[in-house]
């Protein structure tokens, strides 16, 4: 399992404001994208997750902006996995430009059985992608 996964974007055009500033929405968007790359590099996909049966709801979302990032500036947004447990996980966010912290935050999962969308425990066949020996729900989050 990677202990940090990230991915560089340019800021587009449509994801600033009349300012070129980026609008608060798109930072989700970004956190998605770089845990969809954490979990392809774990060694599975979110698509082979939801083929096998499962979604990872979110239940919360929190986003620290400390500065802004511009139309036309190169990004980096990095994730980790925080802590998991038998039925939810935490993954940390990064937003970088360069040196620079401009946004860090996290989302919080439920498992869910994606037939009827029933909360259920990590399953087993899925548990050691998303689990370390280090993880538990004290480690210092990329998100702090």
């Amino acid at each position: 399992m990677p202990q940090l996964s990230s991915i560089e974007l340019e800021v587009r055009y449509a994801e600033t404001d009349q300012m070129g500033i980026v609008h608060h929405a798109n930072y989700l968007i970004w956190f998605e994208l770089a845990r969809t790359r954490f979990c392809r590099e774990a060694g599975l996909p979110y698509p082979d997750i939801e083929a096998l049966g499962y979604l990872m709801i979110i239940t919360q979302a929190q986003q620290n902006y400390r500065l802004a990032a511009r139309y036309g500036e190169t990004i980096r947004v990095s994730c980790q996995l925080d802590w998991t447990n038998k039925r939810r996980l935490q993954f940390g966010y990064r937003v970088e430009r360069g040196d620079q912290l401009l946004t860090s935050g996290h989302t919080q999962h439920l498992w869910v059985k994606r037939e009827g969308m029933r909360p259920c425990s990590l399953p087993e066949n899925i548990q050691k992608f998303f689990t370390s020996p280090e993880l538990g729900p004290h480690r210092d989050s990329l998100s702090t």
